[in-house]
């Protein structure tokens, strides 16, 4: 059993499942009237979007957890590895996405969540 590759895989799963329960209802309140068709459209684009994560993050789990269980050989590497950069991008595209809109109320420490991927990223580079 890979201890480095079980860990993210519970803070995955744990991540799931705040996505799907925290973010899902907060993001519902910020739901538009009904009146604006095209902030309407924008806001439901946004929460299929939200949701589309959650299954990532439920699939990425998934592939961690086997991976930490069972013993893929010689591609077991590669996969961490490339899983690694996976967590690694997330947290990138996030500082950047911060960085870029520069809003006062999503600050880098307002909104941590890049944090936690980078952990991971480094987690699975040291399971690797």
């Amino acid at each position: 059993m890979n201890i480095w590759v079980l860990s993210v895989a519970c803070i995955t799963l744990i991540a799931f499942i705040a996505h799907v329960f925290v973010g899902t209802k907060e993001t519902a309140t910020i739901a538009p009237t009904s009146q604006d068709k095209n902030l309407t459209a924008n806001w439901v684009q946004a929460m299929c979007a939200f949701q589309m994560l959650s299954v990532d993050l439920l699939a990425v789990a998934a592939a961690l957890f086997a991976v930490a269980f069972f013993d893929f050989g010689p591609a077991e590497r590669p996969i961490v590895l490339l899983l690694c950069l996976l967590f690694f991008l997330w947290g990138l595209v996030w500082v950047i996405q911060l960085l870029w809109i520069k809003s006062p109320a999503a600050t880098l420490l307002r909104l941590p969540h890049w944090v936690i991927w980078f952990f991971c990223s480094g987690l699975l580079y040291l399971g690797s």
